[in-house]
């Protein structure tokens, strides 16, 4: 049985989850619509990769994988 404190961290590792994502596409298209120039595309290529090591090992510190923290929005769908 899940726990409240459980699930609780669970969405919010989720929501993080999608919003590392959000910025990743958005950094994308930044990228393809030459808006940045090379020294900021490499530290946000830094900062992103950092961000998504962190995101893993807090997931592995608490035992959940990838699809642990994906929320379910019923007919909508996964989140991610």
């Amino acid at each position: 049985m899940e726990t409240g404190a459980n699930g609780l961290l669970k969405l919010v590792l989720g929501l993080t989850q999608l919003l590392h994502e959000l910025m990743e596409r958005q950094s994308l298209r930044r990228m393809e619509a030459g808006n940045l120039t090379e020294e900021e595309i490499d530290r946000l290529g830094q900062a992103l990769a950092a961000q998504s090591e962190q995101l893993e090992a807090l997931r592995r510190q608490f035992g959940f994988e990838k699809q642990d923290v994906n929320v379910d929005l019923g007919p909508l769908g996964s989140l991610f």
